[in-house]
């Protein structure tokens, strides 16, 4: 599960990384949350477009928001099965922008009471943005009104990210960026095909203190480290 995301990168770098054609100039968010709008790309004729929708996947079949479950995210092992995210595998794909993302370690409860979940940010060791697989759906309420909606896709964790959690965003590499968002030309199964664990010594792992908690808290002070950040051990490379 994924449930906050960040994107604190000047806009510049983040254009020049996903290369859409739009120039926004949007501020950093350090603790984005469900029903927030969130930054993604789609791709319309032949070219690469940025925009916001609402995190909160809503299928078009939906009659009342408020009787469906919030899809903030969407397991890539079974996306092709779902009825709520099978029609936008084939014909709404999209990139999540981020350049990180947060999860909690469940801890042993303490004296039977449930313990505190230390929180950890996961980027890049690069510092690089990253495009998060995602699904898109523009949902039309009884008077025509329309809401852009979106989620995450999720696969299971690798081995760096299993010391805290069992799953994590799918990340897409910048070289299938195209085929991801080719919706026209490129098939499901062909794109589920990319939705695999990201490579363990591309992320690192920072523990943060517990001001990611609270979704209203959006400064930098939220990312500042309470700790050592923990990176996958360096390969043996052969004698």
């Amino acid at each position: 599960m994924c449930g906050r995301f960040a994107m604190t990168l000047p806009p510049e770098a983040v254009r020049a990384f996903f290369a859409y054609v739009e120039q926004p100039n949007f501020p950093p968010r350090y603790n984005i949350a469900p029903t927030q709008p969130i930054p993604l790309v789609a791709a319309r004729g032949g070219e690469r477009h940025f925009m916001l929708a609402r995190w909160g996947f809503l299928p078009g079949f939906v009659k009342d928001p408020k009787d469906f479950p919030l899809l903030i995210n969407a397991r890539a092992e079974t996306l092709a099965e779902k009825p709520s995210f099978r029609a936008a595998l084939r014909r709404r794909r999209c990139l999540i922008v981020a350049d990180g993302f947060y999860e909690w370690r469940r801890a042993a409860p303490q004296a039977g009471r449930a313990a505190p979940r230390p929180a950890y940010l996961i980027r890049r060791v690069d510092g690089a943005p990253m495009g998060f697989a995602g699904l898109m759906e523009t949902w039309s309420d009884p008077s025509g009104g329309e809401i852009d909606t979106a989620c995450i896709v999720t696969t299971p964790a690798n081995r760096l990210m299993a010391l805290i959690h069992d799953r994590m965003p799918a990340i897409v590499l910048p070289e299938a960026f195209a085929i991801w968002l080719d919706n026209e030309r490129v098939d499901a199964s062909t794109a589920r095909a990319l939705l695999k664990p990201a490579p363990e010594a591309a992320l690192e792992l920072v523990p943060i203190g517990p001001a990611i908690n609270r979704a209203d808290n959006d400064a930098p002070a939220t990312q500042a480290p309470i700790g050592e950040a923990i990176r996958a051990a360096p390969t043996a490379k052969p004698g």
